[in-house]
């Protein structure tokens, strides 16, 4: 293959003429603009420009998530707020219900007492039910408006009678005032119950010491012992804790030093206060037992049979439930009515005490249940009533949780 030195010489102009050519078009401003860039100078910031536009919506973005966030979290504690106070205007107006049936349940125990001449059965109008009734119901009568206000309101309750069990406060006495005595009478009756109830029989004597500590700073120490006909009676006390097992001084000594006194026995569970009791055995305790603020009788036509064959001496099991079989039929009107059924039930030596047998009663247990909307009050309400004014006290109230 021949090349001549004229050709390679034409081969380099032609090259070197294309590349300036390519120079030249690289710097003006079309080449610029196709993206061609000449030598020597800097390309454009458009990347830079465009990261700065994108982390910009970025946090655009993040101010208004976080905004939504704050507000969102606002609203919500708003409508929190707003949920807790419809809470509480819901809670108060069930509580006002609640305090209309039991202002309701106190005019039947007054009007039941005027007219049952001092007798209290479980045959009476206070021993009825009252099973869950819409409120409307009630005011129906009075107008449609208030009946439709009552439409998502219900009540339900029932009348206890409180001296149809046995009071532990019984277990102590008082001769004379301020003065506390252990009841060895009642201490006994309440061994029973325990034994028949298959609770340990030992803690009669530790219940009654903790019943006397608690009442060593009370005021109902200095009570006088009423019966419920209205008269003042003196109840025997046996000999206090000189004899058998009890080695504790008959009375406490009245001093200013209360720091070692346990606090007062309002309801069973404060069983669970004294060593040697547990949930099972209050549980098992609370149909039959109670504790009331004074000495009181036990109302022979509402006892049930454990707490009859507990209390009347000598008295099996099977003749309590028996003597209960034979009250359904008639009640007593009188303590020597009980005296008789006593006698029938095989019981022949009994004498019958009427500060500890009685055929009426002053303490009730109501029980009331009122569900407005969602709100819910479920209360306890101890009443006392007084046979000599023909009126009605609250003793104490209880919310059950």
């Amino acid at each position: 293959m021949r090349f001549s030195w004229l050709s390679v010489r034409r081969a380099s102009s032609s090259s070197l003429a294309g590349e300036a050519r390519t120079r030249g078009h690289a710097n003006t401003p079309a080449a610029c603009a196709a993206g061609f860039r000449p030598r020597g100078k800097p390309a454009p910031r458009r990347a830079s420009h465009a990261q700065q536009e994108g982390a910009a919506i970025i946090s655009a973005l993040l101010v208004v998530a976080l905004s939504a966030i704050l507000v969102s979290g606002m609203l919500w504690r708003q409508q929190v707020q707003i949920r807790r106070i419809e809470n509480q205007r819901l809670l108060s107006q069930a509580q006002w219900v609640a305090r209309g049936a039991l202002d309701w349940t106190r005019l039947i125990l007054r009007s039941e007492g005027d007219t049952s001449a001092g007798i209290t059965y479980l045959g009476g109008l206070w021993g009825v039910p009252i099973a869950k009734t819409r409120l409307s119901d009630f005011l129906g009568q009075i107008g449609e408006v208030r009946a439709e206000q009552g439409a998502a309101t219900y009540l339900s309750g029932s009348i206890e009678d409180a001296q149809a069990k046995f009071n532990l406060r019984n277990l102590v006495s008082s001769p004379t005032p301020g003065v506390l005595q252990l009841n060895l009478e009642q201490i006994g009756a309440y061994q029973r119950l325990l034994v028949s109830l298959g609770v340990n029989s030992q803690l009669a004597k530790a219940t009654a010491v903790q019943v006397r500590n608690s009442l060593s700073q009370s005021a109902t120490r200095f009570q006088t012992v009423i019966s419920t006909s209205g008269t003042t009676t003196t109840s025997t006390v046996e000999g206090g804790a000189t004899g058998g097992n009890f080695t504790d001084k008959p009375g406490l000594d009245d001093d200013d030093n209360a720091a070692g006194a346990p606090l007062q026995m309002t309801s069973v569970d404060s069983l669970l206060d004294i060593p040697g009791y547990t949930p099972e055995m209050v549980a098992r305790l609370r149909p039959f037992v109670t504790v009331l603020p004074t000495a009181t009788a036990l109302n022979m036509n509402t006892a049930s049979a454990e707490v009859i064959a507990a209390v009347v001496p000598g008295m099996s099991q099977s003749a309590a439930q028996g003597f209960v079989a034979s009250r359904k039929t008639v009640f007593f009107h009188n303590v020597g009515d009980v005296q008789l059924a006593l006698r029938g039930a095989g019981v022949q030596q009994v004498s019958i005490d009427p500060s500890q047998l009685d055929v009426n009663s002053s303490y009730f247990l109501i029980h009331g249940r009122v569900q407005h909307e969602r709100a819910e009050v479920d209360r306890t309400t101890l009443v006392y009533r007084d046979a000599m004014t023909h009126t009605t006290r609250i003793v104490r109230v209880q919310d059950q949780l």
